[in-house]
């Protein structure tokens, strides 16, 4: 019989499924769920800016209207709802839903940056 430890189970950086936790893992369950969770946040930012956003455009041909809400108003209506605002935001502009002017928005001093609903 022969004994495989831990280190030689290790994969190498050039290994398929290097980075990545073990399949049927408890490690990757609690990913799957996190992400499950986080698109779940990212959906419901995305349906607060249709709901207190203004659309802008002219609405004709094949360019559609944006809805676009300044970061603070965004700011005082989702901070009821989850505490991560600006987190959830970079992550709808990652996955290209959203987007703003900058790297990071900060309260106070992005309060007049326009979010616009991409999608």
């Amino acid at each position: 019989m022969v004994n495989v430890t831990a280190q030689q189970q290790r994969l190498q950086r050039d290994q398929d499924g290097y980075g990545r936790p073990l399949e049927g893992s408890l490690t990757e369950q609690r990913g799957q769920d996190a992400h499950v969770h986080i698109s779940r946040e990212v959906k419901e930012l995305c349906q607060v800016i249709r709901d207190i956003g203004k659309s802008r455009g002219d609405g004709g041909g094949e360019k559609r209207s944006a809805v676009t809400v300044e970061f603070w108003k965004l700011f005082e209506h989702y901070v009821n709802i989850s505490n991560k605002v600006v987190g959830i935001l970079l992550r709808a502009r990652k996955q290209g839903l959203v987007s703003f002017e900058g790297e990071m928005l900060w309260q106070g001093q992005d309060d007049r940056v326009l979010i616009t609903l991409l999608q």
